[in-house]
């Protein structure tokens, strides 16, 4: 199985990537998962310009990336326990996960992704929606494992 999590972040904060470099190790054994941070010159001036022309530049950076089962992180989905959520890596071998920027996403982009979930009511911020999931991607796979670290 292969998970690819994608974000839209300018700067990794050394904290937090060092919890999700522990996850990526730990998951190794169910999955080859992989963290994509996309950020560019284009993003960067879009997001002073305002939400459209942000989350016209996000669909941009991610929709090369849309192939096998993706998944969009956005405070409209639908929340999941770790059960329902584990069943996500049922659909396919190969699993994307999508972080929106700051702004969101376009409807047009959650449109082609196969499911929207959201972590929480709360928002979050990017660095801790992405320790979240990945933390949650590890539960999922031991669920489906039968792994006793989910109990």
């Amino acid at each position: 199985m292969n998970i690819t999590v994608f974000g839209i972040e300018k700067v990794k904060d050394e904290a937090f990537n060092s919890v999700i470099k522990e996850y990526l190790k730990m998951t190794k054994r169910f999955a080859n998962i992989k963290e994509r941070s996309i950020f560019n010159k284009q993003i960067a001036i879009s997001q002073t310009k305002g939400e459209v022309e942000a989350k016209k530049s996000y669909t941009k950076a991610y929709e090369p990336f849309l192939n096998g089962y993706n998944v969009s992180l956005d405070v409209q989905g639908e929340e999941l326990d770790s059960f329902e959520f584990s069943k996500i890596f049922q659909e396919s071998a190969n699993v994307n996960f999508f972080i929106g920027g700051a702004f969101g996403f376009e409807k047009d982009f959650l449109a082609k992704t196969q499911k929207i979930i959201s972590l929480s009511k709360l928002t979050y911020a990017h660095k801790i929606a992405k320790v979240v999931l990945f933390e949650q991607i590890y539960r999922g796979l031991c669920i489906n494992a039968n792994h006793p670290y989910h109990k």
